[in-house]
């Protein structure tokens, strides 16, 4: 295995870039996306963080930065998000027959060991292609590990001296050394705010520090995790590409309302809808679901109105995938949770018990037409994925769906909705 070396592509600043792809205007503005209901901050441009802010910062926060910097938010556009990733993953594939799709924004790539120059000018023709075809900067980071190509990731996006493309095997000693000990321990992918808490306090404060200790007895004292982290620093390959994604434990799906909800219909027709989304998950994952829970809760920052939350789960007679038994299912659970008298702002449902679809047995008694639901469920899940989501949908899940979360600067779908397809004027 010494002779692989790992690259991380990773996209700059993705959910902006992705605005900034079809709207050149925001260029060079700074610009952020908003979670669901336009709550908080969960995707900043280089210029938005230069005027300090936070990640996950509310957006309350933030407004008074409008008028003076020219601030922009948008809320966050997840269907053009998700369909912008598959393209750049599929640029990315074309580079390596070895891929992991690690995020939405990054990738790693596996190849054969060549000479440092011919791994910058690959690196370069990453930048390049990507650039062109989608309109992402992307950085790439080269290292015989996977946590040192996500290390040589990041000086390459913040050392402009690398210009995008940085290989830990390229530089000279005395630099490598000197952007060791400048990089926190905290940069190191995997180390968390506490365990760097930790590690500072035995006198481990940057990268170098970390790559010099001794990882049998960083394996005793925190975890067989951290002892592989060392040892990935040191340039000893333990973490390998994971060609295929291991299979989810289990699927959720929830969302907060764009307005409080007190009924059960409302509540009834979210729930379904989100139901529907989870199975869809289920079979494209190719998994059953055997235990289904519901949950449910009103707004726990409004601590003046009256509070309850609750959550119940039902096994089901056998795994399915089919989408109406898990509504069927789901709704039951909701009628035994719901109580009138509150205001509800978050409902969800959690689908447990996973087990490969190619497992499934039936039950001797069990319904005649099965094979029917199984190819309406195919048709149901082609017709969405092809003309966008709910083009065909339960009418359980509502119409005009007030509940529905708040999305008032969201840009249009430009890949993913015929009505919103870009329009280009000589």
């Amino acid at each position: 295995m010494s002779n692989r070396v790992f690259a991380l592509v990773d996209c700059n600043n993705f959910y902006a870039s992705c605005e900034r792809v079809f709207n050149p205007g925001l260029a060079g503005k700074p610009l952020v996306v908003l979670s669901n209901n336009d709550g908080c901050v969960v995707a900043r441009s280089a210029e938005a963080r230069a005027l300090g802010i936070k990640m996950a910062q509310p957006w309350f926060q933030c407004r008074h930065l409008v008028k003076p910097h020219g601030l922009i938010a948008l809320s966050s556009n997840y269907a053009l998000y998700a369909d912008m990733s598959r393209r750049v993953m599929a640029i990315l594939s074309g580079f390596s027959p070895e891929q992991e799709v690690y995020s939405i924004d990054e990738s790693f790539l596996v190849f054969d060991d060549k000479a440092a120059s011919q791994r910058l000018e690959t690196g370069s023709g990453i930048r390049n292609k990507v650039l062109k075809w989608t309109g992402f900067p992307v950085s790439v980071g080269f290292g015989p590990s996977k946590t040192l190509a996500k290390l040589a990731n990041h000086w390459a996006k913040t050392q402009p001296e690398f210009s995008g493309v940085c290989d830990t095997a390229a530089l000279p000693a005395c630099r490598r050394r000197a952007l060791l000990e400048a990089t926190p321990a905290s940069e190191v992918w995997g180390v968390g705010r506490r365990l760097t808490e930790q590690l500072q306090a035995l006198g481990i404060h940057s990268v170098a520090d970390l790559q010099a200790a001794d990882p049998a007895w960083l394996g005793r004292r925190f975890s067989v995790v951290l002892e592989r982290t060392a040892e990935e620093l040191r340039g000893v390959s333990c973490l390998q590409l994971e060609d295929v994604a291991p299979p989810k434990k289990q699927i959720m799906t929830s969302r907060s309302f764009g307005t409080l909800v007190a009924s059960l219909p409302d509540l009834r027709e979210a729930l379904t809808a989100y139901a529907t989304r989870a199975g869809e998950k289920l079979r494209a994952e190719g998994q059953l679901a055997g235990e289904v829970h519901v949950f449910i809760r009103t707004n726990p920052f409004s601590p003046d109105a009256p509070q309850y939350s609750g959550a119940l789960r039902l096994r089901l007679p056998e795994p399915t995938d089919d989408t109406l038994q898990l509504v069927k299912a789901a709704r039951y659970l909701l009628k035994q949770l719901y109580r009138p008298g509150f205001l509800y702002q978050k409902v969800g449902i959690l689908l447990s018990e996973l087990q490969p679809a190619t497992l499934r047995q039936g039950q001797l008694f069990g319904p005649a037409d099965s094979d029917r639901r199984t190819r309406l469920m195919g048709v149901m899940d082609r017709l969405n994925r092809e003309l966008g989501r709910d083009t065909l949908f339960l009418a359980g899940a509502g119409i005009d769906r007030s509940w529905r979360m708040r999305q008032g600067n969201r840009s249009p779908r430009y890949t993913t909705d015929w009505a919103e397809i870009p329009l280009a004027r000589a």
